[in-house]
């Protein structure tokens, strides 16, 4: 195969919602540098984030035009003179902030991010540092290895991170995005019981089919985090939260949670807005005698270390029955955004 010297490339160029997304065909592709490989991307898969983005409600900087998405999955086509770790042929996933390498996480590394800060993955080729990818896990195809950039690593951070998970803990996800199903699998494989919320009795259904011990319907149980809690031995409460829902779900979480148990913030699906009367202070963790953690994703040893996991336990991703081709990349993003789907949406970008 001659080297690719161009590639087709997703833009975001705005902030109006879905039609800032623009195909644009041979872009030139960058010289490839003494540290770098040639990446062709083989699939990429959507997150929460790259659904925002074009839509101006990401709280952060992301400045466009952007080559959007940060997961992504590919084959190394060829690599700089100083590459030490991957060679021609190698499978590799790309690394979500592209210089955390280790924690603690600093202020530049979180400024690396793909898709945000620097390029992303929804294209058919892309130069990327060695630092920045990692080996994808043999026992995955390309599809399901393109959703493990962020979800699957902020939950592994989420339950390895600070207090190991361990066999026989309770581990506490909300709904069914891609971080809780991560949870869910990671939780399982450890030997811990987990308990889910959702308020769809098809996905409950599905759910429990994933091994889940215990779900709650949100919707129908207002007080959830007390049913939570009344599930655990003594009613002691659950040692993992895995928090996805933000201000709205955060006084739930802390009456499920045990003392010293750690309540891991990821997103705020349920809103960033002004503080409601219901909404916990400063004081609740105190008071509850727990640790309220936040964290964005996770560094290239925490993925390293969940490759392994993947592999020794045949974890499978949890990627919905509808995979989009890469010119239906704007089909994938609103079949995302109206909740259509159930696991992580993937965009096959060859073939």
């Amino acid at each position: 195969m001659t080297q690719p010297m161009k590639t087709d490339t997703w833009l975001v160029e705005g902030t109006n919602g879905f039609d800032s997304l623009n195909l644009r065909r041979d872009l030139t592709l960058p010289a490839i540098g003494d540290y770098d490989c040639l990446v062709q991307i083989q699939a990429v898969s959507l997150n929460y984030r790259d659904l925002i983005i074009p839509k101006g409600l990401y709280p952060f900087p992301a400045s466009l035009p952007r080559v959007p998405c940060s997961d992504g999955a590919g084959i190394v086509l060829s690599t700089g003179p100083r590459v030490t770790q991957f060679r021609r042929g190698d499978r590799v996933c790309t690394l979500f902030n592209q210089t955390h390498q280790a924690n603690p996480i600093t202020r530049s590394s979180m400024g690396s991010g793909l898709g945000g800060t620097l390029d992303g993955t929804l294209r058919k080729y892309a130069v990327l540092p060695e630092y920045g990818l990692v080996r994808a896990p043999s026992n995955l195809s390309p599809v399901e290895a393109s959703t493990l950039s962020c979800a699957p690593l902020t939950a592994w951070n989420a339950l390895y991170g600070l207090m190991p998970l361990k066999p026989g803990d309770v581990v506490l996800t909300q709904g069914t995005g891609g971080v809780s199903l991560s949870a869910i699998q990671f939780a399982l494989a450890a030997g811990a019981t987990v308990i889910a919320t959702t308020s769809s009795e098809g996905k409950e259904r599905k759910l429990k089919k994933m091994g889940v011990h215990h779900v709650i319907n949100y919707k129908t149980t207002a007080d959830w985090g007390e049913v939570a809690r009344s599930y655990t031995a003594g009613k002691a409460g659950v040692d993992h939260v895995i928090e996805v829902g933000g201000p709205g779900t955060m006084a739930q979480s802390l009456k499920a949670v045990r003392k010293e148990g750690v309540i891991t913030i990821i997103g705020f699906l349920g809103g960033t807005g002004d503080k409601g009367p219901d909404e916990p202070s400063i004081l609740d963790p105190l008071v509850q005698i727990c640790t309220v953690r936040g964290i964005f994703v996770g560094s290239r040893q925490q993925m390293e270390d969940m490759v392994r996991a993947i592999e020794v336990n045949n974890i499978k991703p949890v990627v919905d029955e509808k995979v989009f081709t890469f010119e239906k990349a704007k089909d994938a993003y609103r079949y995302q955004w109206d909740q259509k789907h159930f696991g992580k949406v993937v965009i096959k970008v060859e073939g």
